[in-house]
């Protein structure tokens, strides 16, 4: 252990621990910027200077091991002289519109101008053309470098957690910025739309494409029928942004404010999470029966998960090789909104021209994914418009709803009742659960055999995991499945998952069918939610997402009987002709840039 004094209180930490974790120690509060939880230290921002007794220079908390002996003072003069010119020098650079900034109530910069920039400014403001600096070319994410602090949070997030590396420092000294490739054709940009720079992002710099006014224009427009769609991952975290604590599901009241806004019909993607798994899982067991029966070479094993847009595209530009590994299955969001202008408007009976469709999601890049050209089975732009999280937290707010006091209800028939299994697939590790409890039970007419269907060994927050689960008591035409050790993986993140499918490449690992999500944590974790996310808060909203699970009536996708009338009344069968023409798409080798 370490002993020092911070402001003359002695404290013990172990070693490597920075000067800044043995403040928190002591609940001493020291103000940092570009340090985050989840992201390697810098210290590039000096925000966290303190003064340690005997040196010359202050020091970044952030960076700074703590050593034997060591005496810190953390508000003497020279520090507190130091934060208020540094805060100072920020706000020279910083584009202050602060009563309209989409971060204004979050705002890291504005939390520490209020506490150390007070007074007359000390600098000139340098910011003139801000408009020439707004760079909206990418489909999920704006980037405003007049609101820039070059912390380079976003930029060690994207090469660190990420393993996309599309944000890089150039210029230096007062030209230095934050570049991007968002200027190239979208088919050419590295970006994964993933949104997790925006999570990170201390300022406004860094904002979702908001499609807002586009959704209420739509509202208002009698003509037209609007149905939204929400995410699993939305119920646990919505409440964030309407002063809930984390992992707080308010899923009965998100269905009667989106009702209070002015939808038509309020629908659930859990129901078309439950028809992906019964898509993904047919088409895992007709891989498995080509590859283990027929010997059949060409096809690729092991299977991967196609849900997550951001997984998608990082796979299209950097491992175009594994593409015939993806499933074929279009995500929930997509599968629901080719249903809602086919088989919904049929039910209705409306004019499939006449609907708009709008989805509720935790992820960013769901907004690149609905313009992908592939997405328009049905004769439309299947799903037209998507708002995060946060953005649906703002239209409650502008709808002047009082959240806390609005009863709770259900969501509309036809796409709107779903089973645990459907809401699992907000956690990483749900979609693999929920396919392994509908293709066992496929195989051999029983339960799998974990205690309440809780296949414990996928779940948790590790970056990758691994589970196997023997298959016995086959039903006759899966015989040849008998014994098999079917082996599965899981990884979050996609420097996890690049980890992941390096050894599957490289043969040090073998799988059946592999999970991954490219947001830390999985949906929960994604770019589109509440800020700020750490790994304590996404761990609240898995809780809540297993909780939700176990109280739904139905657990398994295949037990969902709007899923059953689905197949009865429209598809015909898992993997049907008319299914694959829908439900099912393709992917592309994309230009890396």
């Amino acid at each position: 252990m370490i002993n020092l004094t911070i402001n003359s209180k002695p404290v013990s930490v172990p070693e490597g621990s920075t000067v800044l974790k043995a403040a928190e120690k002591l609940n001493i509060h020291i103000p940092t910027l570009c340090n985050h939880d989840d992201l390697c230290v810098v210290g590039n921002c000096r925000v966290c200077v303190v003064e340690q007794k005997g040196a010359r220079a202050l020091i970044a908390s952030c960076a700074h091991p703590a050593t034997e002996g060591m005496e810190i003072l953390t508000n003497s003069l020279k520090v507190r002289n130091a934060r208020k010119h540094i805060v100072e020098l920020l706000l020279s650079e910083h584009r202050a519109d602060c009563t309209k900034c989409y971060r204004n109530q979050n705002c890291e910069l504005q939390t520490l101008a209020n506490a150390y920039s007070y007074g007359d400014h000390l600098f000139i403001n340098l910011i003139k053309d801000h408009e020439i600096m707004i760079d909206q070319t990418s489909a999920s994410i704006v980037k405003d470098d007049s609101k820039c602090i070059r912390c380079q949070r976003c930029v060690r997030t994207c090469a660190e957690l990420q393993k996309v590396s599309a944000l890089a420092v150039s210029g230096k000294g007062c030209n230095q910025k934050i570049s991007t490739f968002h200027d190239r054709p979208l088919s050419h940009v590295v970006c994964t739309n993933c949104g997790q720079c925006i999570i990170r992002c201390p300022t406004g710099a860094l904002t979702e494409k908001t499609q807002i006014e586009q959704v209420w224009d739509a509202i208002y427009n009698q003509g037209k029928h609007v149905v939204v769609q929400t995410a699993p991952a939305v119920r646990v975290a919505l409440g964030e942004d309407l002063g809930y604590d984390p992992g707080e599901r308010v899923t009965g009241k998100l269905v009667t404010a989106l009702r209070q806004i002015g939808f038509d019909s309020v629908l659930d993607t859990d129901f078309s999470a439950d028809l992906t798994i019964m898509e993904e899982g047919t088409e895992l067991l007709t891989r498995l029966k080509k590859v283990l029966v027929d010997g059949d070479k060409e096809t690729a094993l092991p299977l991967f998960t196609s849900c997550s847009p951001g997984w998608i595209k990082f796979i299209e530009h950097k491992k175009p090789g594994l593409i015939p590994h993806l499933s074929t299955c279009k995500s929930p969001q997509q599968m629901f909104g080719v249903l809602a202008k086919t088989y919904y408007a049929g039910k209705r009976k409306l004019n499939p021209a006449d609907i708009v469709s709008v989805s509720i999601m935790p992820c960013t890049a769901k907004k690149f994914e609905a313009n992908r050209p592939e997405m328009r089975a049905s004769g439309y732009k299947d799903v037209d418009f998507v708002l995060t999280t946060r953005e649906l937290a703002i239209m409650i707010r502008q709808s002047g709803i009082d959240f806390r006091a609005l009863e709770t209800d259900n969501y509309d028939s036809i796409m709107g009742t779903s089973t645990g299994a459907g809401v699992i697939f907000g956690a990483t590790g749900g979609v693999m659960e929920a396919a392994l409890r509908t293709a066992y039970e496929i195989v051999t007419g029983k339960e799998v055999p974990f205690k309440d269907l809780n296949i414990v060994p996928v779940r948790g927050l590790e970056g990758v995991k691994e589970a196997s689960l023997k298959i016995e008591g086959c039903k006759k035409e899966w015989a040849f499945l008998e014994g098999v050790e079917l082996q599965v993986a899981i990884a979050h993140g996609l420097t996890n998952a690049d980890k992941l499918i390096s050894k599957v490449v490289s043969g040090e690992a073998s799988y059946h069918f592999i999970e991954i999500m490219a947001c830390p944590g999985g949906c929960i974790g994604g770019g589109g939610q509440p800020i700020p996310t750490n790994n304590t808060i996404r761990q609240k909203r898995v809780d809540a997402i297993y909780a939700e699970d176990m109280e739904m009536k139905l657990r398994k996708s295949h037990d969902n009987p709007e899923i059953i009338a689905v197949y009865k009344d429209f598809l015909g069968e898992p993997n049907s002709h008319k299914a694959h023409e829908l439900l099912h798409t393709q992917y592309i080798e994309r230009i890396r840039n």
